[in-house]
């Protein structure tokens, strides 16, 4: 099977894992809307930040196969790798970006 049949069949597992957070989401509204006790939706918070989680380490793992598969003379395909990895890491972690990321932005002289 070639790389780009691989990554089609996980963006469909992919869909079908967002389908199931949407639905997820809509449970937690009508939990919500019927004053529902708070560890139940904490609970089905957790489920849905869980399931996040894991639709974006399949999308990272998606890239770096696309990355990789096109060889390392495509740097800008790396480049993006390097800032997706980046921005998933700081909105998981709730980090600031890498040193090397910041650059200017970090207020030091």
């Amino acid at each position: 099977m070639e790389i780009e049949e691989k990554v089609e069949a996980s963006n469909n597992m992919l869909l079908k894992r967002l389908k199931r957070i949407e639905g997820q989401i809509r449970g937690i509204q009508k939990m919500i809307a019927e004053d529902r006790d708070c560890v139940s939706i904490v609970m089905q918070l957790a489920a849905v930040r869980s399931g996040v989680e894991g639709v974006g380490a399949l999308v990272l793992n998606n890239c770096m196969k696309l990355c990789f598969y096109k060889g390392p003379d495509v740097k800008t395909n790396i480049d993006s790798l390097v800032r997706a990895v980046a921005i998933w890491g700081r909105v998981r972690g709730g980090e600031s970006l890498p040193e090397m990321e910041r650059g200017s932005k970090s207020g030091d002289a």
